[in-house]
């Protein structure tokens, strides 16, 4: 399925509804072979024209997401699997960095070295005047783009590999060569809008949501050794939480399940 048609609608209130319909489908709520309301109710949900939703109903149908059939309306399409989804444990955050990095590739489109922004050089440690190497890159999992990467790692630490290195390498493997012990690491996660430059690389419309994910990666001596900003495509990778439930009855709680010994030590050898 190709975003590119929802250009037509840009950033428009019918491009808004169509972005809510999309996800709905996408997600499931909105199960293949059911029948979508007409015009009419439509425009009083969201509040807008017939006109706008008809835009709408437009880039959904040039998507692939919905036909029209005589007798039933508007109905949505069975959606087929496009793409490999990859999945990510919170619990297992190193481990799954080696793992997803093998079982995908990558395309480099920003190597340069630079003074970094004001947050990431203060969450590496690093001093006024300092540089650090940024890189752009693209995931892809069965050729489709999933993930949009921007990295920054101290400069004392990049120049150990060059960019041919980084286009083929990962640079978690690229770090370890260089002699840094990597430690631990901190994470946020949250949601954002595609703009048009990351739009253009993760083949998605302008505007459409990203799961948005910072992270910090630390050596044994607590120096940070890389900050990342990742965004993702929802329907090409999700986040997986494992949680259980302690506490004593008056104060229960859930609380996130530490990976079992075995399995981090299986992951870490994969």
């Amino acid at each position: 399925m190709n975003d590119t048609h929802a250009n037509s609608v840009g950033g428009t209130k019918s491009h808004r509804i169509y972005l809510l319909l999309k996800d709905a489908i996408l997600s499931g709520r909105l199960a293949p072979g059911r029948k979508l309301p007409g015009e009419l109710k439509l425009a009083e949900q969201y509040g807008v024209s017939r006109v706008t939703v008809r835009r709408a109903m437009q880039a959904l149908n040039e998507a692939g997401l919905v036909a029209r059939k005589p007798g039933l309306g508007t109905v949505v399409l069975e959606q087929p699997l496009d793409a490999t989804v990859m999945t990510a444990s919170v619990a297992n955050l190193l481990p799954n960095m080696v793992k997803m990095s093998k079982a995908s590739r990558v395309r480099l489109l920003e190597f340069c070295y630079a003074k970094p922004p004001e947050p990431v050089r203060e969450s590496l440690g690093l001093h006024e005047g300092d540089k650090v190497q940024r890189s752009i890159r693209v995931r892809m999992a069965d050729g489709k783009p999933f993930s949009y990467l921007v990295t920054h790692v101290p400069e004392y630490i990049a120049l150990h590999y060059n960019e041919a290195d980084l286009s083929q390498t990962p640079l978690f493997a690229l770090l370890e060569r260089s002699g840094v012990k990597v430690d631990h690491a901190a994470q946020t996660i949250s949601a954002t809008l595609a703009t048009h430059e990351v739009a253009d690389a993760l083949e998605v419309s302008v505007g459409s949501p990203l799961i948005s994910l910072t992270r910090v990666v630390y050596d044994e001596e607590g120096r940070g050794v890389e900050h990342l900003d990742a965004l993702y495509r929802p329907d090409r990778y999700r986040i997986q939480i494992d949680l259980n439930r302690t506490g004593d009855e008056a104060a229960r709680y859930w609380e996130p399940m530490a990976p079992e010994p075995r399995q981090a030590e299986a992951e870490q050898q994969a």
